[in-house]
């Protein structure tokens, strides 16, 4: 394998028998209750004793849990996600004493993501064929696109979302991602609710607004679910209707967000984006559903990989930098901007789009900042947050 290869997941569709299907659904099920005894585990081992769990206490944790009568059940699956979740839990932990995430929760059943991770050990791809440990039955996969030649799948990750649709993820090395002929071109990315981006060139792309476009539609099938028994039949085909509504509405969203990115990453070298507090933003409830729909952290995510994997930087400039109120014609600060000003002249004569004026002053802000060096990634929480969220969110209502 060559060190610079990029370890990529190529995702397909499946279709299992009733008995891989009844399989699969223990392993999830095996997977989260084993994930959340161990998580228990170490917080009370945390709390009462003020000692860390590490991965190795918790695998020797599982083999006792095995071996006694109540958990005998956890051996009629393969080991190998159990093993796994035990990993993912250390990673969690791992990311929240180094303060990049917070303090790890209990997968719910109906909540938490349904899935089984299996590595080398646990599966088996040969000529394009792949076998799950504990089954002997292929599995009926759609190749909608070809995996890398040769490829030799370190990971496979199965999963079924709420629509009820069931995906198999596999991770390989991709040498196809190498990085692309530099470019000269740079852009300031302005994220907005009524454009949901606009670029230091002029240039403004629509706001598709998935979520809007099918609310009538989502409207009716929670309407139909709410009129259902608790525990029939008919309620649980009626919450799927409501989940395939959502699935549709995530799925275009992403297929929308991977075209914009792909094209901004491929024609500019430098991207320069503001860091937006989404999280914080969503508590204005006027606001909280469009914003969601904007899907703002999933497009700085997806610009922010790509852009590492073709060889492109992306600059985030501190959430506080006062991007609309800023002339970049002469560089004089406005006193105040109301919301309803979407268009305004300067005392130099200038008259600016509000919107194409806050993504020229990003750029020229990345620029500045990749001149002198100075840091980019601005604080995750700051004095006074609560105030400037909703002066920000304010500022992209539309």
């Amino acid at each position: 394998m060559t060190a610079n290869h990029v370890k990529r997941a190529f995702k397909y569709r499946f279709y299992p028998t009733d008995a891989q299907a009844a399989e699969l659904l223990r392993t999830f099920g095996c997977v989260q209750k084993v994930y959340n005894m161990a998580l228990a585990a170490r917080s009370a081992a945390w709390t009462v004793r003020q000692e860390r769990v590490s991965y190795n206490a918790t695998s020797a944790m599982l083999t006792a849990w095995k071996r006694s009568e109540e958990l005998a059940f956890l051996n009629e699956v393969s080991s190998v996600p159990l093993q796994q979740c035990l990993r993912h839990l250390q990673g969690a932990f791992t990311n929240f004493f180094a303060r990049r995430a917070r303090y790890p929760r209990f997968k719910s059943k109906r909540r938490s993501r349904a899935s089984a991770e299996y590595t080398t050990s646990g599966f088996r791809f040969r000529g394009g064929v792949l076998t799950l440990a504990k089954m002997t039955e292929l599995l009926d996969i759609r190749w909608s696109r070809p995996l890398p030649e040769d490829a030799k799948p370190s990971t496979a990750t199965v999963s079924r979302d709420a629509a009820g649709r069931w995906y198999v993820s596999l991770l390989c090395d991709d040498p196809t991602v190498v990085p692309l002929p530099t470019e000269e071109n740079a852009v300031g990315i302005d994220a907005g609710l009524d454009h949901l981006l606009t670029l230091s060139t002029g240039e403004k792309i629509a706001n598709p607004r998935h979520e809007r476009k099918d609310r009538a539609r989502l409207a009716k099938a929670q309407r139909n679910l709410a009129k259902k028994a608790k525990g029939s039949a008919n309620r649980a085909r009626a919450r799927l209707e409501v989940a395939k509504v959502y699935v549709r509405v995530a799925d275009r969203r992403r297929d929308a967000l991977h075209k914009i990115t792909t094209r901004l990453v491929r024609e500019n070298q430098t991207l320069v984006i503001e860091d937006l507090t989404v999280r914080s933003m969503v508590k204005n409830h006027s606001l909280a559903r469009a914003i969601s729909d904007a899907a703002w952290s999933q497009f700085r995510s997806m610009l922010e990989y790509k852009a590492a994997w073709y060889g492109r930087t992306v600059i985030v400039v501190d959430r506080w930098f006062p991007s609309s109120r800023l002339c970049s014609a002469c560089g004089t600060l406005q006193d105040k901007m109301p919301l309803h000003v979407r268009t305004w002249t300067c005392d130099c004569g200038t008259t600016h789009d509000r919107d194409v004026n806050a993504a020229k002053n990003l750029l020229a802000a990345g620029r500045a900042v990749t001149a002198c060096g100075a840091g980019v990634r601005p604080q995750r929480s700051s004095p006074g947050g609560q105030s400037a969220m909703k002066q920000e969110a304010s500022r992209r209502e539309p």
